[in-house]
């Protein structure tokens, strides 16, 4: 009976990495089909990189008689680099189009690679003003998004309410915008990342039951679910092609 459960189980799961992973594919497909409407250089820059890489290692092939051997090496690179290019390129147009935005900062957060905890609109205005919160290995991160006159006060109050909680605890805050002292959206991933770590795992469970405290706080403007329609299936396709 238990040999028979345990059966049913691993086929189960194999169904359900069939199932992901036929969607993820799906999901590649709709955001290089939306991609290469818009961007009509795609197609010419992905065989471009494709042909000089390949085409390099074949050449360097030919020189120590390799050719026949690095050919297959060069052309999965030269499929790897053209995989990255679109990416990226993919990337840049959704920062594009969600700069500016209500909620494009705390999608862009939501997105980051690593154990990030991310809480979102724990401060805002009924303007569309929003100031998220990051936990992790650097401390707590300030994120604010909106009128520059009207952020500059909702993170300055909501750093306050912070400092009470987490004690000696790292902060720090950044403002999304392209003026100055204020990070661009499609650096804010970057900026974040490059903290220095100041905390242990364990030491972020306790900041994190720390700031459960300021949860009592009385809601707000609800901040939207995405800046953007698209927002949810583009940052299933990031993470499909970081896995990949």
């Amino acid at each position: 009976m238990a040999k028979k459960q345990d059966k049913a189980a691993a086929a189960e799961a194999k169904k359900a990495r069939k199932a992901a992973s036929k969607a993820k594919r799906s999901q590649i497909f709709q955001a290089f089909n939306m991609q290469r409407k818009e961007d009509k250089s795609l197609i010419p820059l992905m065989l471009a990189v494709f042909v000089v890489v390949a085409g390099g290692m074949f050449g360097v092939g030919l020189l120590f008689g390799l050719h026949w051997i690095l050919l297959p090496v060069g052309i999965a690179l030269g499929l790897l680099g053209a995989v990255i290019l679109f990416g990226r390129r993919v990337q840049k147009n959704v920062y594009g189009k969600a700069d500016g935005q209500p909620g494009a900062a705390g999608w862009a957060l939501d997105n980051m690679r690593g154990r990030w905890r991310v809480t979102s609109g724990v401060a805002a205005t009924t303007q569309g003003d929003f100031v998220h919160r990051v936990l992790g290995r650097p401390g707590v991160v300030l994120v604010a998004e909106g009128a520059p006159h009207r952020v500059k006060g909702l993170l300055a109050q909501e750093k306050k309410r912070v400092s009470r909680v987490v004690g000696d605890t790292p902060i720090y805050d950044f403002t999304v915008g392209s003026d100055e002292n204020q990070v661009p959206l499609s650096k804010l991933q970057q900026r974040i990342m490059k903290l220095p770590n100041n905390l242990k795992p364990a030491q972020i469970d306790t900041l994190e039951k720390r700031m459960s405290a300021l949860a009592a706080r009385s809601a707000g403007p609800q901040m939207p679910k995405g800046p953007m329609p698209q927002g949810a299936k583009m940052r299933s396709v990031q993470r499909a092609m970081r896995r990949r």
